[in-house]
């Protein structure tokens, strides 16, 4: 991956804003193991303006889809005062394994992060846990996977994977939490993002395609391109 690259993944720009097209396997922030990441990208994206934009938010390093990026501090601090009030509205896509007996639901677990010598998961938790909530709906089923849209209602670590698992229907390529299966990527994309960036105004949306390896599994539940 490199800045041009990343350039061309522009969903949309403005004079304070952009959203960009993350790439499923590219992670956000850099880590024990990690090579390139977004974050050393973002040189490369000032388009005209001096400031190095900032990440307004982070998705896992598997999940594809809008990623909000501040291009200058003002910004950056409304943004943030934007994600911590909850007024973002983000929309993901998951294709999952088994078949929710409803078509439409909430999950409120609360969930913690727990270490371990091999490594750190999130978990189920309701003494010690973080409050969570995923509203989901159902749309399109196949041979024993459902195609869901998910509106996280809060923005917990590992939300929607360990949300959708608790409840028998893992993400496809997520071998974290049981979704381990033909599936080459994590089939999670964030969808869509909503930022009423303007009090009064409309606010500014993007969306992101599916990536190419969890295209088949939506076209098994019914998704047309």
């Amino acid at each position: 991956m490199t800045s041009d690259v990343l350039r061309s993944r522009v969903l949309l720009r403005d004079a304070n804003l952009l959203v960009l097209d993350k790439p499923a396997g590219l992670p956000v922030h850099p880590g024990p193991r990690t090579g390139v990441t977004l974050e050393a990208l973002l040189p490369g994206l000032r388009f005209g303006l001096r400031h190095v934009p900032a990440l307004a938010h982070r998705l896992d390093r598997d999940t594809s889809g809008c990623l909000v990026v501040a291009r200058h501090p003002k910004a950056l601090s409304r943004l943030g005062r934007l994600f911590v009030a909850g007024r973002i509205e983000k929309t993901y896509w998951a294709v999952v394994a088994g078949a929710p007996a409803s078509d439409a639901g909430t999950i409120e677990l609360k969930l913690r992060k727990a270490t371990a010598p091999q490594g750190w998961r999130i978990v189920v938790d309701p003494v010690a846990g973080q409050a969570a909530v995923s509203a989901w709906r159902v749309l399109g089923r196949g041979d024993g996977i459902t195609w869901l849209e998910i509106r996280p209602l809060t923005g917990r670590t590992h939300q929607i994977r360990v949300h959708l698992a608790s409840q028998g229907w893992p993400i496809l390529g997520d071998p974290a939490y049981g979704g381990s299966g033909p599936s080459l990527s994590m089939a999670l994309l964030s969808r869509r993002i909503a930022v009423p960036y303007w009090e009064g105004r409309p606010p500014v949306t993007a969306e992101a395609e599916p990536p190419a390896e969890m295209q088949p599994f939506l076209t098994r539940c019914g998704w047309v391109a």
